[in-house]
């Protein structure tokens, strides 16, 4: 049975059905061949789409991704002059292809999901102009992440600031503790920055220091939290002084968004002087490479960080440079200090099958 996975769960293929006759090329009254985006209503087909998703329970992060990636192909294809029919079609994705891969220089990923997402697209209306379109292979990298002391450095960046607290600073305090909290729980539970600015208060139990998550496709899942954690929680929520549900939320008692998570990271990392490039998601594999390292299993890790499939959690098994080259460096130095007796074993070893050849031999 094919594993699920936001691309293909919704799925037609040609294989299954004949198609309709699309009635291409299509005439107008003078008798003038029709371009395709005139006889199909591409906007409302967009439309529809995403109607689909959304009900289907396809994160919005998903939804944003899709809708970006149609519009954009949509708007490319309205400078073509002569799209009349599947063929023509054809090329023009092609030519589209091509040009993102000469003109944006767009990744190798890219270039699969623009397939991928354009062929369910069209398929979804039994549109199967793409149909002999094979999505290219992607590259797999491994994720990077940040050693545990870099991790340290960012949470505590700004504690200066806090150490100088008084009352005449209070909101800047808030910031601060706030900013930490959520820097903290994002390596502490590995939960993805979407899940953390809509973390709700009541969804926190601090006797068991877990936490409720509502994640992709609205599945619910446990994370854990440290002690830590803990202090600052309560301690954040001591002064927040807000009444919203939300656990993070600004000045004017709105919850936090992604942005403003990623550009304060950003802002951190700077103040902590990480040359790496540091992200939300990155402190999320750093979770879950440390963890693995520290010989969690990984279905646990799986768990934790909520992975439909396992193989979207193996990625972390790949051994990280550093570790690489600490064992080989290791290796090296127990074989330069020991080439002495093990050169006296392998003299040893040789007399040894000498002297019971020989025997053999004279038996």
């Amino acid at each position: 049975m094919e594993e699920y996975s936001e691309i293909n769960q919704i799925k037609t293929s040609k294989k299954w059905f004949d198609p309709p006759n699309n009635g291409l090329p299509a005439y107008d009254e003078d008798g003038n061949m029709k371009s395709i985006l005139d006889v199909f209503d591409f906007q409302e087909m967009i439309e529809e789409y995403l109607i689909e998703l959304e009900i289907r329970n396809y994160s919005q992060n998903t939804i944003r991704t899709y809708k970006s990636v149609i519009k954009r192909f949509h708007e490319y294809l309205k400078s073509i002059s002569d799209l009349y029919d599947e063929k023509r079609f054809l090329r023009s994705f092609k030519k589209y292809i091509q040009y993102l891969k000469r003109e944006k220089d767009v990744s190798q990923n890219y270039i699969y999901l623009v397939t991928v997402v354009s062929k369910r697209f069209l398929e979804f209306h039994h549109l199967y102009f793409l149909d002999e379109v094979h999505a290219p292979k992607r590259t797999k990298s491994l994720p990077k992440s940040l050693n545990e002391s870099e991790v340290e450095e960012l949470i505590n960046a700004f504690d200066y600031e806090l150490e100088e607290a008084d009352e005449s600073n209070l909101i800047r305090t808030k910031t601060r503790l706030r900013d930490k909290l959520v820097l903290t729980l994002l390596y502490s539970s590995g939960i993805r920055v979407s899940e953390l600015v809509s973390l709700f208060i009541k969804d926190i139990d601090f006797r068991e220091r877990t936490i409720r998550i509502r994640g992709k496709g609205d599945k619910d899942r446990i994370v854990l939290f440290d002690n830590n954690a803990k202090e600052l929680i309560e301690e954040y929520m001591a002064i927040r002084c807000s009444d919203s549900d939300y656990l993070f939320t600004n000045r004017v008692n709105v919850p936090l968004t992604t942005r403003y998570v990623q550009v304060m990271i950003k802002d951190y990392a700077s103040e902590a002087g990480i040359k790496k490039r540091v992200t939300p998601h990155i402190l999320r594999h750093s979770f879950a490479t440390h963890l693995l390292k520290n010989g969690v299993d990984i279905r646990v890790i799986q768990q934790l960080l909520g992975h439909s499939n396992l193989s979207t959690t193996q990625i972390y098994t790949s051994v990280d440079m550093e570790t690489l080259k600490n064992v080989y460096d290791r290796a090296r130095m127990w074989f330069y200090e020991n080439s002495y007796l093990i050169s006296k074993l392998g003299i040893v070893l040789r007399l040894y099958f000498w002297f019971e050849l020989d025997s053999n031999l004279f038996k």
